[in-house]
């Protein structure tokens, strides 16, 4: 029997650690008055062969937890930064 994996999309913030990057995963809510907010939130995600760049758009997958911070891993790099090394 699959396990449903829960996949969330972001753009990547930072990927100064070894084989592990920061996605920032916005999304928007709508308010008690009506208005819609927008909210984000900042995941620690596994990344095993250091493929990711700052700007990246990415599909991050949840899993067992990896270390203290990190329960997400990659799953596919949507699109690349353009003009970032």
């Amino acid at each position: 029997m699959a396990v449903r994996q829960k996949k969330l999309t972001g753009v990547v913030l930072s990927n100064k650690m070894e084989k592990s990057a920061v996605v920032l995963v916005s999304r928007q809510i709508k308010h008690k008055v009506g208005k819609y907010c927008k909210v984000s939130k900042k995941y620690k995600v596994h990344d095993e062969a250091n493929v990711l760049k700052i700007g990246d758009t990415v599909v991050i997958g949840e899993v067992k937890p990896i270390s203290k911070d990190k329960s997400w891993t990659l799953v596919e790099v949507v699109s690349h930064a353009a003009g970032v090394e």
